[in-house]
């Protein structure tokens, strides 16, 4: 049956954990949860297209981004119609071509942490909103997505201890 306490507790958790994330992140409202990291950055990449301007239907992602993060994107991309093009952020030129928005990652699967407040600037001139893939636990040393200037962070909450949900993955945030 329905008690007003459990459900009371409930919702202040979920709050203060959405109120961590914005702490975190530096950006101004969170979620509760999505399903996993890779979700979030498939759900983020469909943010960044309503919310662009540009007519373009390329989405840029740094080669260094987690492979089972850049296998997600790619698969919602491809019923979305949209193109999914890898390329170095730290190289030059990275954001020229159009685009509507691109994702980055730090730290990235290699472990380098990075950044990107360049690379975003140059993105957002042209118009492309850019996600943030972040590691929570690493925000407590690192810029935030915010400080960089980021549109969307997204990550996984499993870096604080959160068990598997009833055999499924991690949490993630946005």
């Amino acid at each position: 049956p329905y008690q007003a306490e459990v459900a009371q507790g409930r919702l202040e958790s979920l709050l203060n954990y959405q109120q961590m994330i914005i702490d975190l992140t530096g950006l101004p409202v969170a979620n509760a949860s999505l399903l996993d990291e890779a979700t979030a950055a498939a759900e983020a990449m469909a943010v960044c297209r309503r919310a662009s301007r540009s007519k373009s239907a390329r989405f840029l992602v740094d080669v260094a981004v987690h492979p089972q993060v850049l296998a997600v994107i790619r698969t919602r991309a491809r019923w979305m119609g949209l193109e999914v093009v890898q390329a170095d952020a730290d190289a030059a030129g990275f954001g020229d071509q159009p685009c509507f928005g691109a994702f980055v990652q730090t730290p990235d699967t290699l472990g380098r942490v990075r950044d990107f407040s360049a690379q975003i600037a140059a993105l957002h001139a042209q118009g492309a909103r850019v996600c943030v893939g972040s590691d929570p636990l690493a925000l407590m040393l690192v810029k935030s997505p915010g400080a960089m200037g980021a549109d969307i962070a997204i990550g996984s909450a499993q870096r604080f201890g959160v068990p598997l949900g009833y055999g499924g993955p991690h949490a993630a945030f946005m």
